[in-house]
């Protein structure tokens, strides 16, 4: 039997009127330490956000996106936080924090695969 690998995770949300409480799940973050896994994805329904909120201003909202996926990468240009290790990474982009986009509380898990099982909470959160 494969060893399964605990992994943390957090839905991130879009909450277009923070002092309504009311959102949106239009992603994950995944990381998982032993496989120095940390990753996160999102899909935005245009609609369904213009539905909910007509005011949002989607453009704003996508770069913010893509930003947050890049500093779970590490990637170049993703700034001083996208320097710091995958842990610190993580723990800064699940803060809780009153912003229009937010996580939710950290959930643990077990996984052999974390890339499957970011996808497969994505499809079961988000889609």
């Amino acid at each position: 039997m494969q060893d399964r690998f605990l992994f943390e995770y957090a839905v991130i949300r879009v909450m277009p009127r923070v002092e309504r409480e009311e959102f949106i799940n239009v992603g994950i973050i995944l990381y998982c330490a032993k496989k120095k896994f940390l990753q996160s994805v999102f899909e935005l329904d245009f609609q369904k956000l213009a539905a909910f909120s007509p005011k949002i201003d989607m453009g704003e909202l996508q770069a913010n996106l893509i930003a947050f996926e890049k500093i779970s990468k590490g990637e170049n240009g993703s700034g001083p936080i996208g320097q710091y290790d995958q842990p610190s990474r993580f723990r800064w982009l699940t803060a809780t924090r009153s912003t229009v986009v937010q996580c939710s509380k950290v959930h643990p898990g077990l996984c052999i695969d974390p890339h499957s099982t970011l996808l497969k909470l994505q499809q079961e959160l988000v889609l």
